[in-house]
């Protein structure tokens, strides 16, 4: 690589390692604190959105050890029509960098429709090309009859299941203010054809530097998986801005190949001030 820096990819590494899964993985925990799994999803309800609107996009880059690997960028839709209501079209795009292209190259795409008053998805929808590899999946919501439907077929869902970029979204608007610290919160999540019930413990408060400069922030780390990918149940940890917007500021991991980094370094039109970045 230019850098000078030799960098290798293992080969298990190169049959499958996917960014924007992982990256989703990482930030849907976020948003998990003091949220009720008892609570009913429906259209009839109507969330207070306090922390994004229309044409907001913030940018990512992951750093995979000391190299620059890839960047992931989320936007929100102008309202477009679905099923006759207004929904909001949520995008979270991976790439990896052209110079890291020749190790393993990574183009993929998340989508989901999630209604703008309820927040309920209607749909969702992955796209990934990762080297010669392609695969396409949607998912079609049925929320009063309890099951998600894709090209396998049906999968019985709880009244709270989302994908990972609808929790992400619907997620960024819960109250932190009384979250004690170690407390733990639970969410179900649709993630490649199963329904996973996740959870996240509340760590506390830290200021951290970031490329943006020091920001307030909320410090969470997810409950994990542990397989081909994570070492331990406790291998990430998250930081989300501490004021109104509350998005992720900064994602950190261990793998079994190395460790990853996911930091914001750009975004545009917030619903609020960026009140959590400490001003020189």
């Amino acid at each position: 690589m230019g850098d000078g820096i030799t960098f290798v990819v293992p080969l298990h590494m190169k049959k499958k390692f996917n960014f924007v899964p992982l990256f989703g993985v990482i930030i849907l925990g976020f948003g998990l604190l003091s949220f009720n799994q008892k609570e009913i999803v429906n259209f009839s309800q109507k969330v207070e959105n306090k922390a994004f609107q229309s044409g907001e996009v913030l940018n990512y880059r992951i750093h995979y050890g000391v190299v620059n690997a890839g960047i992931v960028t989320m936007k929100v839709s102008e309202p477009v029509k679905v099923n006759d209501r207004d929904a909001y079209n949520l995008k979270i795009e991976g790439e990896t960098l052209k110079s890291f292209d020749w190790a393993y190259k990574v183009r993929d795409k998340f989508e989901t429709w999630i209604d703008v008053e309820s927040h309920v998805p209607y749909r969702y929808s992955k796209t990934v090309r990762e080297n010669d590899y392609f695969y396409q999946e949607i998912a079609i919501y049925n929320h009063e009859q309890k099951y998600l439907k894709n090209k396998k077929g049906k999968i019985t869902i709880t009244p709270t299941t989302m994908d990972v970029a609808s929790a992400i979204y619907y997620l960024r608007n819960i109250d932190y203010n009384n979250s004690k610290v170690g407390a733990k919160f639970p969410m179900d999540v649709y993630i490649d054809n199963e329904v996973y019930n996740l959870s996240v413990k509340y760590v506390g408060k830290e200021t951290i530097a970031t490329p943006l400069g020091k920001i307030r922030c909320i410090k969470i780390k997810p409950e994990l998986v542990v397989d081909r990918v994570f070492k331990n149940k406790d291998a990430m940890t998250v930081w989300v801005s501490d004021d109104d917007n509350h998005i992720p500021v900064r994602i950190q991991t261990e793998i079994y190949v190395g460790s990853l980094k996911v930091d914001l370094v750009k975004h545009e039109n917030l619903k609020n001030p960026l009140s959590a970045l400490i001003k020189k």
